[in-house]
């Protein structure tokens, strides 16, 4: 283990595969020493075991319906009671964790590289090429998320594909900006002068050396806008804009028990605590990530 660990933090890299691993080491350990950090990381490790084993680890169906048993309260046959078609809550909890992943990651893959890309060559260019990309980047921060996300929803037409659409163009000007932000900095750097001088054409130089160098900060803002993903997502789902019945969307479960929430609170409260657990692990991990990434928190490492 000391071999494999000195290895790792060698000073002097034979390859840039063991330099990589050694930055991916020191960040995983600055990680951990952060009790925070661990705890929204547990959290985050959860979501990904839950829905990865869904079918294993919830013991009903999560669309059966059973009349006989509607708006039972938890109990040990029903951990979290069951709705008033008598499905299972935390059947549907647990099976909704995979549609909860799925629209954050999709909103994350798309959004992501979009902003990113849009922000560097914008920042990289400079002059009307900023200009004109910026005002529009502009347009979109001017305008709230949960708003222009009804109004793309309501465009596109209800359902889930549609609301990651709709979730990803609201979501990508905000790494757009730091993309732009980041590249403006180091664009007349001696280093980019050196590969134009060694012949590298625009494209190369943006692939190949700007964008990873604004890669860290992006991935610490996609990690904590995820809490915001989940919620919009929820919020698109409670209007019924977003995933559509049967599917277990937590949104669209806290959306039908809204009419009970008096008498049998638990048909929309379990859901909604899915949420907020699952949002606070992932601001927490982006916490995290923040101070070991970001280079003005270095110290912090």
């Amino acid at each position: 283990m000391s071999t494999l660990r000195n290895w790792l933090l060698d000073d002097s890299p034979a390859s840039r595969f063991q330099a990589r691993m050694g930055r991916f080491w020191q960040v995983f350990t600055a990680l951990l020493r952060n009790p925070l950090t661990v705890i929204g990381l547990i959290i985050i490790l959860a979501l990904l075991l839950i829905a990865a084993f869904a079918p294993m680890i919830a013991p009903y169906s999560p669309t059966s319906q059973n009349l006989s048993a509607r708006l039972m309260a938890p109990s040990s046959a029903h951990w979290m009671g069951t709705d008033e078609l008598g499905r299972d809550i935390w059947s549907r909890v647990v099976y909704g964790a995979r549609i909860t992943l799925l629209i954050v990651t999709m909103v994350g893959v798309i959004a992501a590289p979009l902003g990113l890309i849009i922000g560097a060559v914008a920042g990289y260019f400079g002059g009307w090429v900023d200009r004109a990309m910026m005002a529009i980047t502009d347009i979109f921060l001017s305008m709230p998320k949960l708003i222009m996300a009804l109004a793309f929803v309501a465009a596109l037409g209800p359902g889930i594909e549609n609301a990651i659409i709709a979730i990803a163009l609201t979501a990508w000007p905000v790494y757009a900006r730091i993309a732009r932000a980041e590249t403006i900095t180091f664009r007349d750097a001696e280093f980019i002068a050196a590969v134009r001088i060694q012949g590298a054409g625009h494209t190369r130089i943006i692939l190949r050396h700007v964008l990873p160098l604004c890669a860290s900060s992006t991935i610490v803002r996609v990690t904590l806008d995820m809490a915001g993903i989940i919620l919009t997502a929820a919020g698109l789902g409670f209007l019924g804009l977003g995933a559509q019945p049967p599917l277990p969307e937590w949104g669209a479960m806290i959306a039908s028990g809204r009419n009970f929430i008096l008498d049998q609170w638990w048909v929309a409260t379990m859901p909604g605590f899915a949420i907020i657990l699952v949002s606070l692990g992932f601001c927490l991990l982006g916490d995290g990530l923040r101070d070991v990434l970001d280079p003005k928190q270095g110290g912090k490492q």
